[in-house]
């Protein structure tokens, strides 16, 4: 099938490369002129693991390509996806200007070809109609002899970053909301390779369960709220399990072993139960923030909504409370942070808990050095400005008073932790993720503080502390 994708971001990029790479013929369109010479060279302008593999061997077998011209891409196609970014406004609600331009373009240049115009961008509910109209609005003005006909479906995307590869072909269901049989059935027939699980070999992609992939069809309405509520309910659970290892940290118990005793209910399952410091990046902070401004526009106050986001805003800063209670004044002191991106295996840094980390630091006079796989210079982010950015764990952990594990990444683990412990002023670990065992930081040399789980203090360390009047609270977590 011929299928035109607009917009490259994650979304965009990788639903496009997936689907050249079961055989459609696909184009992507983007207007960033620099951004589509990149891409045209075969080279990705996002990390994501398996992703330029893939688009390589797709454009080698003449199934992909890459554009700045839209109408053409649009005139040509058959399908066509709009994948643009819907970032939150201040007020919480979504920026659908970009969405509104792609269907500006589309009125403008659709032909007489019968077309599926299909919402990828995660939209407000309601924004498959609102589509239709700006299209036919558009096709008006041309004053046509016949007119272009045309369905808008609804296919939410439910892709991480870091395994948006693996998702894409391995998903849980495929969402598809419309009020057109027909172009219901052709979606159907694009994705149909990845629901019978026939899709070509490939490390990136994983191993392939022998079931097919449910295919769940709604109206466009539902379709859009399903994606809003999904990864809201998955906010919510992250919420939770922040709120009990907060509990956990003041009666003595282990958030760990918590999480693992209520994950095996069949009724909760194990996943989105790990604590730590809070959630961030593209798609949770502004997809519950939309569903709450939906709420509120419909006469819904979304208390529980409203508390899942206050909750996730209070633990993004226990790593400095943590911090306080055991160097207690963090002016002149200096911190390193494990890790910048809001999850491991991406370069993103929208709305990961690293910023506030570091803006509250600042704020507090403190030092900051940092250590990224994939975040190296300050051109991610402005706040890196005031971010010593090492490239080494000896230089990040050189003169530090306290380390501070922000992100997962799997290196973090293998680190050489009784050398690094030798080159602190304090050995102190503040694992945000409870990622790292504590038993191995205490035996390095290092005082290990998880999130919701009993401390592990190296005597040594406890002594010096204590030696310089800095008490440490046993029963904090």
């Amino acid at each position: 099938m011929r299928v035109c994708v607009i917009g490259t971001g994650y979304v965009g990029l990788v639903t496009g490369v997936c689907l050249a790479h079961i055989g459609h013929d696909v184009i992507c369109v983007d207007n960033n002129e620099a951004k589509v010479k990149v891409m045209q060279s075969g080279t990705s302008p996002i990390y994501e693991p398996g992703l330029s593999e893939i688009m390589q061997s797709a454009m080698s077998k003449g199934n992909l390509e890459f554009t700045t011209n839209v109408s053409t891409a649009i005139a040509n196609s058959q399908i066509l996806f709009i994948a643009v970014g819907t970032p939150a406004l201040p007020t919480g609600e979504s920026d659908t200007r970009y969405v509104e331009a792609v269907a500006r373009s589309i009125g403008f240049a659709i032909n007489g070809e019968y077309k599926v115009i299909v919402n990828k961008s995660t939209v407000p509910i309601g924004s498959g109609d609102w589509v239709r109209q700006i299209i036919n609005s558009e096709i008006e003005q041309r004053n046509l002899d016949t007119t272009p006909q045309f369905d808008v479906v609804s296919n939410p995307e439910f892709l991480r970053e870091g395994s948006a590869i693996y998702d894409t072909f391995n998903p849980d269901r495929i969402v598809l909301g419309g009020n057109s049989s027909e172009a219901l059935s052709l979606m159907k027939e694009l994705y149909q390779p990845i629901v019978e699980r026939a899709i070509p070999a490939n490390d990136a992609i994983g191993k392939l369960s022998a079931e097919t992939v449910p295919v769940v069809t709604t109206d466009l309405n539902s379709a859009e709220t399903i994606k809003y509520a999904a990864n809201s309910f998955l906010a919510t659970k992250i919420s939770f399990i922040n709120e009990l290892a907060n509990i956990c940290g003041r009666v003595g118990a282990d958030v760990v072993q918590v999480a693992q005793g209520i994950g095996l209910d069949s009724r909760i399952g194990n996943k989105f139960l790990q604590a730590g410091i809070g959630w961030g990046g593209s798609c949770f902070p502004k997809d519950v923030s939309a569903l709450i401004h939906t709420a509120d526009d419909y006469g819904y106050d979304a208390q529980l909504l409203k508390a899942t986001v206050r909750v996730n805003t209070t633990q993004r800063l226990l790593a400095v409370e943590k911090l306080q209670q055991v160097l207690k004044i963090l002016k002149g002191k200096t911190v390193g942070l494990l890790g910048l991106t809001f999850k491991p295996d991406t370069d993103d840094l929208r709305d990961a808990p690293a910023i506030n980390l570091i803006e509250e630091l600042n704020r507090l006079g403190a030092k900051v050095k940092a250590y990224d796989p994939l975040i190296q210079s300050p051109e991610h982010h402005s706040i890196l400005s005031t971010v010593d950015l090492e490239t080494t764990p000896d230089g990040l952990v050189n003169g530090c008073d306290a380390l501070v594990l922000v992100t997962n990444w799997q290196e973090f683990a293998n680190w050489d932790y009784v050398q690094l412990a030798k080159q602190m002023n304090t050995p102190i670990m503040i694992d945000g993720r409870n990622y790292l065992d504590a038993n191995v930081l205490a035996a390095a040399g290092f005082y290990y503080i998880g999130i919701g789980r009993p401390t592990a203090g190296n005597s040594l360390v406890t002594k010096r502390l204590q030696h310089n009047s800095l008490s440490i609270d046993n029963k904090v977590a």
